[in-house]
């Protein structure tokens, strides 16, 4: 299932949260090579995970990590403001209505479906939270997924060539990702929406008929 757990909240998710960012410390740092901090623990955590993030996880049913994205408020501190503005010719991304999306990770005990949560996932924040758009740093390994789901971003900035090219982009769940993605983890809208309202307490709800 999917849940959505705030960043003071994810110690009432101990084995989800140990796994997610142990998983965080293969992708990044053992597989992808990339230049980051792995604690005592065997964790990938940096200074984004200490401002209450949003984090969306996909979660096996052992209740541990699937697969897990990361979301921060554009009104706040974000990375691709801090760290990959020489993308945006130094603009920075700043508004209620878009936020950050990082750390898209997939457990390498994940089946094919966690990718395809995690989409859907975005969607709901969008949806549910009346947001435009998510914004994001991307590389040349995560375009085949968008184009799978329907949600090839809006490219505002691009670096580099080939394996190390860098884009920065924009991110909407346009109407034709929903059923997609749906079909490809085998549920329907009602489902999703009651893991959603399951992770903000609230009651229970029919889906909307037109992104069913």
């Amino acid at each position: 299932m999917l849940r959505y757990v705030y960043g003071t909240d994810l110690d009432r998710f101990a084995k989800l949260r140990d796994t997610m960012f142990q998983d965080r410390a293969e992708q990044f740092s053992h597989r992808l090579g990339w230049e980051v901090s792995v604690n005592s623990r065997g964790e990938e955590r940096d200074q984004y995970d200490v401002l209450n993030p949003l984090y969306v996880i996909w979660e096996l049913e052992d209740g541990s990590h699937g697969g897990s994205m990361r979301f921060l408020p554009t009104t706040g501190r974000t990375m691709i403001n801090e760290h990959f503005s020489h993308l945006l010719d130094g603009v920075k991304i700043e508004s209620p209505f878009i936020w950050e999306c990082t750390r898209f990770c997939i457990s390498p005990r994940a089946d094919r479906r966690a990718a395809a949560a995690l989409v859907l996932g975005g969607g709901e924040l969008m949806d549910n939270f009346m947001l435009s758009h998510f914004c994001g740093v991307f590389d040349p390994r995560m375009e085949r997924i968008y184009r799978l789901y329907h949600v090839d971003p809006d490219i505002v900035g691009i670096t580099g060539e080939g394996k190390n090219r860098i884009g920065a982009g924009l991110w909407e769940m346009k109407p034709e990702a929903w059923a997609p993605t749906l079909k490809r983890l085998g549920i329907d809208r009602e489902t999703s929406l009651s893991w959603f309202d399951l992770s903000f307490n609230r009651a229970p709800r029919h889906p909307i008929a037109a992104t069913a």
